[in-house]
């Protein structure tokens, strides 16, 4: 076996490790991950890949590939939240596989490694690498379109042109437009900024047209598709409301200050955000210098155009979500990753070790800031289940941060110590996984609450949610139609949203609601049953004398 694909395999390994175990704990989050769990169920529910549904009603949000994968997986798996979360764990270990493979080309079987154990247990990336979203294949996508478009420029081969467009083109049935364009922003600014000093070499007009070809040839069916079935006006509200106007205006009041994804990336990065500036000081005298001097030198420069460009890409938009940034982990692991080959080959104690020290100095300051959120919040109560088991997790990274600090004091040590960080990490994350996330069941009380519908349910009874979070939960956990009493938050043909509509509409209605809120709400003449408790949330049923719906 090549020593790329050694490589390869123990990423994908490491990131297995990261992603596999316990993935399918726990019920699935709300808000995105029980919507798109649903969406994915609702394909083989109305056996269409085609148009996507949510809630009985045609749903032109998001593009198909996440969903097409996830309803496979149910299928093969049945029902469940490992089904719907393996998707992105699958992404995320390919993920693994393909960084460790692409640095170790040009820098070495250890570069490489380091920059998989990086990559992998960063907090972000396993943290997206176990949800039920399409993140994980949109990172993946533009990854895979960014390094085979950057091997392109450095052997002319039109073969990796070729391959970098499909990605891309898999990316935007991932997610839409935002694949091709951060990976063409950031291979276009590697391309005239590496020319400078390193022979770079551009593909032809012919492998590019066929690289476009390509690229149409994939995207284009399920458009065409859709587009038969139901008219331009999904694919403007996909492309246009849902693309273009997320980026100039605020969508579902998911807005941010410019500064935004500063906090997200110190989180999402951690530990190894320790090791960062660090590495940015190694890097920054190589940044120019000339391959045949510095053979890492392109992948620097690649790894700082994909760092800054989409970064101020999604700081400049006006819809923001902590997820967006994920896709630029894989060259922040890549930097740190270098810096770390480096300290093992000339054998640098001083900065390693300070940034090791760090790591503590963050986890403080970070439990500080918990601490002050929890209190403005109210939310000291709910999070006394599990604060000893986030102090385990807490004295867990101290401990590895501490051994990590200790093997680069000696020559003969230092290159293991990002693999015991690694391995700390990866402890943490399982911990969190196995300890905490059962107890945080608790604090769900919607998936129970839909358990109990189940069990009553008849047909023609009515379901609706009011004035609590949780109604694509209670839509997935139960069956559509689900309606959203107050506001239609929730796709459906015929969506009443007044009480009157939903209490009076049917032989019997459910309506999940606060305790205090719904024992005061008026019943219009019919009889108010509590069913169910859990929480704050209550679940009430109206049966008895007919009302009417239209008053």
């Amino acid at each position: 076996m090549q020593p790329p694909a050694r490589a390869a395999l123990i990423g994908a390994a490491i990131a297995a490790v990261m992603t596999l175990p316990g993935l399918g704990t726990g019920t699935l989050w709300d808000n995105s991950e029980t919507a798109y769990g649903e969406v994915a169920r609702e394909i083989l529910r109305f056996h269409d890949v085609v148009v996507m549904h949510l809630n009985g009603a045609p749903w032109f949000v998001q593009p198909p590939l996440y969903f097409w994968i996830a309803a496979l997986c149910v299928k093969v798996f049945g029902l469940s939240s490992f089904a719907l979360r393996l998707p992105s764990a699958l992404a995320t270990i390919a993920m693994g596989a393909m960084v460790a493979y692409a640095v170790s080309r040009t820098a070495g079987v250890r570069a490489g490694v380091y920059a998989t154990v990086v990559l992998s247990t960063s907090l972000m990336q396993a943290v997206v690498g176990r949800l039920a979203i399409m993140d994980a294949l949109l990172d993946l996508t533009v990854a895979c379109a960014i390094f085979w478009w950057f091997r392109a420029l450095q052997t002319g081969r039109a073969g990796y042109v070729y391959a970098g467009a499909a990605a891309a083109a898999l990316g935007f049935l991932a997610k839409g437009p935002v694949a091709p364009v951060i990976a063409l922003l950031v291979i276009i600014a590697f391309y005239f900024w590496n020319r400078r000093s390193s022979v770079t070499l551009l593909p032809s007009v012919r492998a590019i047209a066929l690289a476009v070809v390509i690229f149409a040839l994939i995207v284009s069916p399920w458009f065409i598709a859709l587009f038969l079935r139901t008219g331009s006006t999904s694919i403007g509200q996909l492309i246009g409301h849902y693309t273009i106007a997320r980026y100039t205006s605020t969508i579902e009041n998911q807005a941010g200050p410019f500064w935004y994804y500063l906090p997200v990336l110190i989180l999402g990065f951690f530990p190894w955000i320790a090791f960062l500036p660090a590495a940015g000081a190694f890097v920054a005298p190589l940044l120019n210098k000339p391959s045949n001097l510095e053979p890492s030198a392109p992948l620097m420069r690649l790894a700082v155009a994909w760092i800054v460009l989409p970064f101020l890409f999604f700081s400049f938009a006006k819809t923001k979500l902590p997820n967006y940034i994920a896709l630029e982990f894989p060259p922040l692991a890549l930097l740190v990753a270098l810096y770390f080959d480096a300290v093992v080959q000339s054998f640098r104690r001083r900065s390693p070790l300070i940034s090791s020290a760090m790591i503590p100095v963050t986890i403080v300051l970070l439990a500080i800031a918990i601490a002050i959120f929890l209190r403005n919040n109210r939310l000291t109560g709910d999070v006394h289940a599990i604060s000893g088991d986030m102090a385990v997790i807490a004295a867990v990274v101290f401990a590895g941060s501490i051994v990590t600090a200790l093997l680069f004091i000696s020559r003969f040590t230092n290159q293991f110590a990002a693999y015991v960080l690694g391995a700390t990490a990866c402890a943490s994350i399982l911990t969190l996984v196995f300890l905490v996330l059962p107890r945080v069941e608790e604090f769900k009380p919607v998936p129970r609450l839909a358990a109990e519908i189940q069990q009553m349910r008849q047909p023609g009874d009515v379901v609706a949610i009011e004035g609590v979070p949780g109604g694509n939960a209670l839509l997935f956990y139960s069956q559509p139609p689900i309606t959203s009493i107050g506001a239609a938050h929730l796709p459906s043909s015929d969506a009443p949203t007044s009480p009157r509509m939903v209490i009076c509409s049917a032989r019997r209605a459910f309506v999940v609601a606060s305790r205090q809120r719904g024992a005061n709400d008026p019943a219009y003449g019919r009889r108010q049953h509590e069913v169910a408790v859990d929480q704050n949330d209550a679940l009430f049923m109206y049966d008895g004398p007919h009302c009417r719906a239209d008053r």
